[in-house]
């Protein structure tokens, strides 16, 4: 068996296209969806993915705003930029990029984003939306996630439902997702024993641990949808996610790719939840 590509880059393109219209909609009225992202200090991954976010922005219509800190401003001054951009009509959506530096709360940060303002979701309003199934944002990656079981009409009711990964970011929020849409689903962390019987079990997997390679072929039960939402950059400069790809890929019925996966899904639904805070303001 080799499994089917799951390319989220045609998929993201897709998702763009639908946002540049509504956005055409929306400045026919008036408003024009704008995102606010700021980042703290000159961490390199960090500056790389900003700059993908403006740029998909801009591409798609909508207002882009970077806000560059040094990273020795205080947690204070932070606040205060927020503070401002949470009074700001004309920003629709504000992203605080993570990881901040060491002296800052990044909890405190994430909680002074207004609610309706956090398109990253991470907010804890957000989250306890999300877990009653009432989602106002739907964090970005597992959204994208489930854009592509979307997309590839993956049968998620009923089906056995296996997250590697229990972060606040990915791991949890994509557990709730599935849930919600009818999965039974088992959440494996680093102290889960056995982890290979877990993962062989699962009609849909989805790993996010940052460890490249984790997760081989041998691990995978046949036929299995197998989402890598990691990406990792090995010492000769290659990327490559927390799943074997080339075991498998021989396993699987279909698989996301690293890169060109589920990275190019994060930042299309990071366009569609700043467009939705658009448009939920213009109805209010």
């Amino acid at each position: 068996m080799t499994a089917r590509i799951i390319d989220g880059k045609a998929l993201s393109d897709a998702v763009k296209t639908d946002v540049s219209e509504r956005v055409q909609a929306l400045k026919a009225r008036g408003v024009t969806p704008g995102l606010a992202v700021v980042l703290v200090g000159e961490d390199p991954a960090s500056q790389v993915y900003v700059r993908n976010k403006a740029a998909a922005c801009e591409k798609a219509g909508l207002h882009s705003r970077v806000i560059r800190l040094d990273a020795g401003i205080t947690e204070e001054a932070l606040l205060d930029v927020v503070r401002e951009l949470n009074a700001d009509p004309a920003i629709h959506g504000i992203l605080v990029q993570l990881p901040l530096p060491k002296h800052m709360n990044s909890a405190r940060v994430i909680e002074t984003i207004a609610a309706h303002k956090d398109v990253d979701g991470f907010h804890i309003s957000n989250a306890g939306l999300l877990m009653t199934g009432q989602p106002l944002f739907r964090p970005c990656t597992p959204y994208g996630v489930m854009k592509m079981f979307e997309a590839c009409n993956v049968a998620l009711r009923g089906a056995e439902a296996v997250v590697v990964g229990a972060s606040n970011i990915v791991g949890k929020p994509m557990a709730m997702l599935l849930l919600a849409a009818g999965a039974t689903v088992t959440i494996c962390n680093s102290k889960t024993r056995d982890l290979a019987a877990q993962t062989r079990r699962a009609d849909v997997l989805v790993v996010a641990t940052g460890k490249p390679g984790m997760i081989t072929g041998d691990m995978i039960k046949p036929g299995a949808v197998v989402i890598d939402v990691g990406i990792n950059r090995l010492p000769d400069g290659k990327l490559v996610g927390d799943v074997d790809f080339p075991s498998a890929s021989q396993v699987a019925a279909a698989i996301t790719p690293v890169p060109g996966g589920v990275g190019p899904m994060t930042i299309a639904m990071l366009l569609v939840n700043t467009l939705e805070a658009a448009e939920r303001s213009l109805n209010a």
